[in-house]
């Protein structure tokens, strides 16, 4: 249910991405406003995130995640009926702080239910409910929009509306985590233990290295890539911009495709290798674009970092469930924004430092945030891999 939720959301802002700088634009505004309409979403997510985990352990998942989603819902919908740009901007905002709120819950519930040894593929299962929704959004986003740039506003908060009744209906309860094979003495701590302290998580090498390769994921998958690679290819490949998104399609169809084993390979060959090859296939995939410009190799980076995805998405959420399978609200939370803080710093500075220097050197920078997180998943304790069971 939860990556059924996870796909109708990520439809609805798929939909409705392609038509904000339009109906921003169509308020007379200029482009630095209408790149505010976008980060203004990102901003107040990353700042509402950690009450969004409070809130968590206050109230529950279920509750948290289905206001989330009424709220976006909700202000989605009178955004697609602002009459000026200024409340367009707040409720853009406001749909910031619904946002944190069902990611957190989200991924919160799906960590607490999962047993150890099907984490990784759980993980998996609900990243991908994203992923095919954002393929398939966008292209019937463009299309609403030359239409009206209001109706992909009303048909994402119908969407949103749709995942809530489901969210409430068929999340009315939540099952302990049980593991097949094993009796609870072998399993650790179970989901209805008292939720871990962020000051004891951030003692684990474990957690620090989830948060680290969680920052790089957010610099580029939501931040430099959507922002600068565009930008590369018209500009330092001098290819029109159907290549940029054949080279966006072509990571996205891969981390889909890396996402069917990526969930099995973390709990079967173990968290610590499986972050240590994501994190190395991610870095050397981002180094290729520091190398002359070439569009087989653009589209090699783009295909390869896809694949390395797949295992940033399972691996490093895993992890966090292994440190907090009890209600983490707080720690998923803090988990959840080094990924937006990597999404709202990666596009700023590899954007400063394109204007400065060049684009290799902002890719450049990229690897070296990639290979951070390899590093860190290289001090994570050696230990007895985890064996799947079916």
């Amino acid at each position: 249910m939860l990556a059924v939720i996870a796909f109708v959301v990520a439809l609805g802002f798929g939909i409705v991405a392609p038509a904000i700088p339009l109906f921003a634009r169509a308020f007379g505004v200029g482009t630095t406003a209408v790149g505010l309409a976008v980060s203004a979403f990102a901003f107040f997510r990353f700042v509402s995130a950690f009450s969004g985990g409070t809130l968590v352990e206050r109230f529950g998942e279920r509750v948290v995640l289905a206001t989330g989603l009424l709220i976006v819902a909700v202000t989605t919908g009178l955004a697609g009926l602002a009459g000026n740009f200024p409340i367009f901007l707040a409720l853009r905002a406001a749909g910031g702080v619904g946002s944190a709120m069902f990611t957190v819950a989200s991924l919160s519930l799906l960590l607490r239910i999962s047993p150890p040894t099907h984490r990784g593929r759980a993980a998996a299962t609900w990243q991908g409910g994203f992923i095919l929704g954002g393929i398939a959004g966008p292209a019937a986003g463009g299309l609403l929009a030359e239409l009206s740039p209001r109706l992909p506003f009303f048909l994402y908060a119908g969407f949103l509306l749709v995942a809530g009744v489901v969210a409430v209906a068929m999340l009315r309860t939540t099952p302990a985590a049980t593991d097949p094979g094993q009796t609870p003495a072998q399993t650790g701590p179970g989901p209805e233990a008292g939720p871990v302290a962020l000051r004891t998580a951030l003692r684990s090498r474990a957690y620090l290295a989830a948060l680290v390769a969680n920052f790089g994921i957010g610099w580029f998958l939501f931040g430099v890539r959507n922002s600068l690679v565009p930008l590369y290819v018209t500009e330092e490949l001098g290819r029109t911009v159907a290549w940029a998104g054949a080279g966006l399609l072509a990571g996205s169809l891969a981390q889909a495709l890396g996402l069917l084993r990526s969930g099995r390979l973390v709990d079967g060959w173990g968290r610590r290798p499986s972050l240590v090859l994501g994190s190395a296939v991610a870095t050397a995939s981002v180094a290729v674009l520091v190398l002359p410009p070439a569009i087989g190799a653009f589209l090699l980076s783009m295909a390869l970092f896809g694949l390395a995805a797949s295992l940033l998405a399972s691996a490093p959420a895993a992890l966090v469930g292994d440190v907090s399978p009890a209600r983490g609200g707080r720690v998923v939370a803090v988990f959840q924004m080094a990924a937006d803080l990597g999404a709202i710093g990666g596009p700023l500075i590899a954007g400063w430092l394109t204007d400065v220097a060049s684009y290799q050197v902002a890719f450049g920078v990229t690897a070296a945030v990639l290979g951070a997180g390899l590093v860190a998943a290289l001090a994570i304790p050696s230990g007895k891999p985890r064996v799947a069971r079916a």
